[in-house]
């Protein structure tokens, strides 16, 4: 196709012309007065236009689906990863004079030299850019420029946000910034029908890798339109600022980091002062006590240590597995650790994700739905089958909010089916699409209740598995992290009392004691933000900017990130925007509000905090206040399963903050050798250790072996 030059010019001349009356009018400061944070107000203004928007955003969804992504499955099945890979490489370096006008525009003189020592590098040793020897051999950082970004430094603003065809969001600056990058980029001016076909496969190679972020939204969210305009904001920030590159990233960090640490000083030298009195003048806390490796040094064996404990009401909770090389750092960061959490062979493969030929674990697993209710949508749920059809079974109940889609889930089946079982995934109870799948009125987080809606969603499934493939699963078990771990042990309470479903063992890992009092710890977290607001736009691209490091990185291990790269500050943060958005989630769905139409629902979802939630939606004649729902949602409720039943095993940590010690140590006393604690790991940040999998893999063999017997 041959771009029209002229034609480039005078949109973007338009363009300019437009940017000059916004950029003159006064950049309101957004404020941000409620309970959580607006980011995509933060970061973009007001939604001018999203009446229009929204529709737009639809009929793009549609395009992708119908006409786009056909078009990149069949180039990902044509061309193996590699190859696309090499494209993308020479793409990128064709691109040079959009990068180096501006770096130059911006006065970044540092980056135009190492843009142009790069340029030269690829396009020598490197074949045309094929490859990358600047990053590989010569250690040349590249940075990821554009025009926007050169009309940002010009203190351009960017305008209202909007939705336009194909392109999907964007404002006035960044089109403008997009007619510049094709005036200037050398492959636009290709005339012959070959070159034309060339530059064609060229940008069908590029938008290609775009696809798993569309999906990831579209599938992930309740509102995709919402999360796509957040994530717009953030990622254009963190471009404009500079943060995608290394040095700019920790040299802000840093400013910010002093920031913080002035801020808290005065709190820290309260609390300890505090810690002082109550200990009577003594400066030793409770964390200076021997810690129980100290004490097995000693002389004492671990398992005569534990026993002590359980049987001395005011002695501390000590750990039954210790993690001895795990280099805390908070709670809150060390639950993030649950990344590491994966396995290989998951996504393992020569071929795009896109492509038709590409038969990782993960591909395998097959989707299926069962329908609840006649006139509410059908329930989807992943599986995957062994060969030997009549083989053990595992079912997989997810963290608080998470889909069927959730890697952890993923990982937790390829653990399964590695061990001969099949395995059937189900989304998280309290999660969008189960609550859009089950009767008109369901509000999760009444684990109780929540069991009743599990158990025949999993019995329809069993069945329709059975049925479908003429088999019988000789055995089953139940596995569930956090939210869905609580759910785990309330299926088992069900079961106990009227067994329908076959399950022989219920495993539930981090699961929450008291679900009011993690839904309250949860809250506490998330509001960490408002205690210095004014900074919130930079701490939080910061923060995104270190994900998105982490997450570009092709291979990471425990031994290359030695610690995460967050403060507890950033911790809460990441952790506060994750789990208010599975809540505002699950709200939007409840209240049926309008993908497509300007809707005012955010006022509410950014108002609304867990505890709101449990008001709102859960008190009723039965529950009259929060205090009535503490023991029924608590694990104390079903202590009559736990102490009489020995086919489940709970595991914990001593640090998890969704819980307290006593409530441990109440558990401990109930469940005895059927809890084990983890000295480390907060909450689900041990998944990955060879500790916790080693214990689970003795959990999940006897299954496998009675049916080979």
């Amino acid at each position: 196709m041959h771009i029209n030059t002229k034609s480039v010019i005078i949109f973007t001349i338009l363009g300019c012309l437009l940017l000059g009356e916004i950029s003159f009018a006064e950049e309101k400061i957004t404020l941000q007065t409620s309970k959580y944070p607006d980011f995509a107000l933060e970061y973009l203004g007001p939604d001018k236009f999203e009446g229009f928007n929204r529709k737009m955003f639809s009929f793009n969804q549609k395009l992708n689906k119908y006409a786009i992504r056909p078009v990149h499955i069949l180039w990902a099945s044509i061309m193996p990863q590699y190859g696309m890979d090499r494209i993308k490489s020479a793409t990128k370096n064709i691109e040079y004079p959009i990068r180096l006008m501006s770096t130059l525009i911006q006065r970044d003189f540092k980056a135009s030299g190492t843009e142009t020592l790069r340029f030269l590098a690829n396009t020598t040793i490197g074949l045309g850019g094929l490859y990358d020897p600047a990053t590989s051999l010569f250690k040349i950082p590249a940075a990821d420029e554009n025009m926007d970004q050169a009309l940002a430094k010009c203190k351009i603003k960017s305008g209202p946000y909007i939705v336009v065809p194909v392109l999907t969001g964007t404002t006035p600056r960044g089109l403008v910034g997009r007619g510049l990058d094709t005036a200037l980029n050398p492959s636009c001016y290709i005339a012959t029908p070959v070159l034309a076909a060339v530059k064609a496969g060229l940008l069908v190679n590029k938008t290609s890798y775009m696809q798993p972020l569309f999906k990831m939204v579209e599938s992930n969210y309740a509102d995709p339109y919402d999360i796509a305009r957040k994530l717009y904001g953030i990622q254009n920030y963190i471009q404009c600022e500079n943060l995608d590159r290394k040095d700019v990233l920790e040299a802000t960090g840093k400013i910010l980091d002093k920031e913080e640490d002035e801020l808290v000083l005065d709190e820290i030298e309260l609390a300890d002062a505090e810690l002082i009195i109550k200990n009577n003048g003594k400066e030793k806390s409770i964390q200076e006590e021997l810690s129980i490796s100290e004490i097995a040094q000693a002389g004492e064996e671990i398992d005569d240590i534990i026993l002590k404990t359980y049987n001395n009401k005011n002695s501390k909770l000590l750990a039954d597995k210790i993690l001895f090389d795990y280099k805390p750092q908070c709670p809150v960061v060390d639950s993030m650790r649950t990344v590491l959490f994966d396995l290989p062979e998951i996504n393992d493969s020569i071929w795009n994700e896109l492509s038709v030929w590409n038969r990782c674990f993960c591909k395998k697993i097959k989707t299926s739905s069962v329908n609840i209710h006649p006139e509410r949508d059908d329930y989807k749920f992943k599986f995957i089958l062994q060969k030997e059809k009549n083989s053990p079974l595992a079912i997989i109940y997810p963290s608080i909010g998470e889909g069927v889609s959730s890697h952890h889930s993923v990982v937790l089946a390829k653990l399964f089916y590695d061990e001969g079982y099949s395995v059937v995934i189900q989304g998280s109870n309290f999660q969008w699409e189960f609550v859009k799948s089950m009767p008109d009125g369901y509000r999760p987080g009444i684990p109780s209740n929540d069991a009743d809606y599990l158990k025949t969603v999993t019995g329809k499934i069993i069945t329709k598995l059975q049925d479908k493939y003429d088999c019988e699963f000789p055995e089953k078990t139940v596995i569930g992290t956090s939210f869905g771990a609580i759910a785990t042990l309330f299926l088992a309470d069900k079961e106990y009392k009227n067994p329908t479903l076959g399950i022989t063992k219920y495993i539930s890992v981090n699961p929450p004691v008291e679900l009011m009092y993690a839904m309250k710890q949860i809250d506490k977290n998330t509001a960490e933000w408002n205690k210095n607001p004014e900074n919130l736009k930079e701490r939080t691209a910061v923060t995104a900017a270190k994900i998105l490091q982490i997450t570009q990185a092709k291979d990471f291990s425990e031994e290359d990130i030695g610690t995460m790269p967050f403060s507890e500050d950033e911790g809460k943060l990441i952790t506060g925007f994750i789990m208010h958005q599975k809540l505002s989630d699950v709200v939007f769905t409840i209240e049926n509000a309008s993908k497509t139409k300007k809707t005012a629902i955010y006022d509410t979802l950014n108002n609304i905090t867990y505890e709101d939630y449990a008001k709102k939606y859960l008190l009723n004649d039965m529950y009259a206040n929060i205090e009535d729902l503490d023991f029924v949602t608590s694990l104390y409720s079903i202590a009559d399963y736990l102490k009489n039943s020995d086919n489940y095993k709970i595991y914990h940590t001593l640090d998890d903050y969704l819980v307290n010690h006593k409530q441990l140590k109440d558990l401990k006393q109930i469940s005895k050798d059927k809890l084990v604690l983890f000295d480390h790991g907060a909450h689900l940040g041990f998944l990955y250790r060879d500790e916790f999998l080693t214990e689970l893999k003795k959990d999940i063999q006897k299954p496998q072996v009675a049916a080979k017997e």
